[in-house]
């Protein structure tokens, strides 16, 4: 109605779901060009799992760094144009202590970012396995980052993702730029964990082999006192 205040916020649920349907759509989109990273903690992850090339990794990082700060750019200009708009601790930066939505402080904002970040990896490397459903690995990840935001928006304002940080951090300003690195060291914590023990979960050894091809039977260990050969 005319002259009255419309309430245009999508809350807590509808960030969520707006990241995790981001990540879902894209990944449908581009995952067959690039593989759909988008995230330096995922890249260096899956990397450390023997899925991706190292040498491919600081290109693809310099990458999804240089987007996030073209994202940051883009909120930046939109929000500005609301009449009264300070960008100043208003640009949805991560952070811990007063920055923490909900005053959580720097070891638990550590130990959050860190294993939630390893969920993530640990979904990723899981629905992109050759053995998985084919064709619904986007749906997985974009879940699975939607239920991450849910968990950890009030513990950190969610990061799980260095690129992501970065690209606000500097627009929020508010003690924003200076705790930036932990946002960048606990999501590769949590990745490079992922990816190094991606495979005693599975039993998937996959660490001395290049990343091209599908799983033999050798790869598949099989627990001591089971006969591989019987019935299943």
């Amino acid at each position: 109605m005319a002259g009255q205040s419309v309430q245009l916020g999508i809350g807590f649920l509808g960030v969520s779901l707006a990241f995790g349907l981001t990540v879902l759509t894209m990944a449908y989109a581009v995952g067959h060009v690039s593989g759909a990273h988008f995230n330096p903690a995922v890249t260096i992850g899956v990397a450390v799992a023997k899925r991706f090339l190292w040498k491919d990794v600081p290109a693809y990082v310099a990458t999804q760094v240089l987007g996030g700060l073209v994202a940051g750019v883009a909120l930046w200009g939109i929000a500005r144009g609301r009449p009264g708009f300070d960008a100043t601790g208003n640009m949805a930066a991560n952070g811990y202590g007063d920055n923490s939505p909900g005053g959580y402080g720097l070891v638990a904002v550590l130990v959050a970012e860190v294993l939630l970040t390893a969920v993530f990896v640990y979904v990723i490397l899981g629905a992109t396995d050759s053995r998985a459903p084919e064709g619904f690995a986007p749906i997985a990840i974009g879940l699975a980052l939607t239920l991450i935001h849910l968990v950890s928006i009030p513990i950190s304002n969610t990061s799980v993702n260095p690129a992501r940080s970065t690209g606000v951090a500097f627009f929020n300003g508010d003690g924003a730029p200076g705790q930036l690195w932990l946002f960048w060291l606990a999501p590769i914590i949590g990745g490079a964990i992922a990816g190094a023990t991606f495979h005693l979960i599975t039993g998937v050894d996959r660490r001395d082999r290049d990343i091209s091809g599908e799983i033999g039977l050798e790869d598949v260990r099989v627990a001591e006192g089971v006969d591989p050969d019987a019935p299943r």
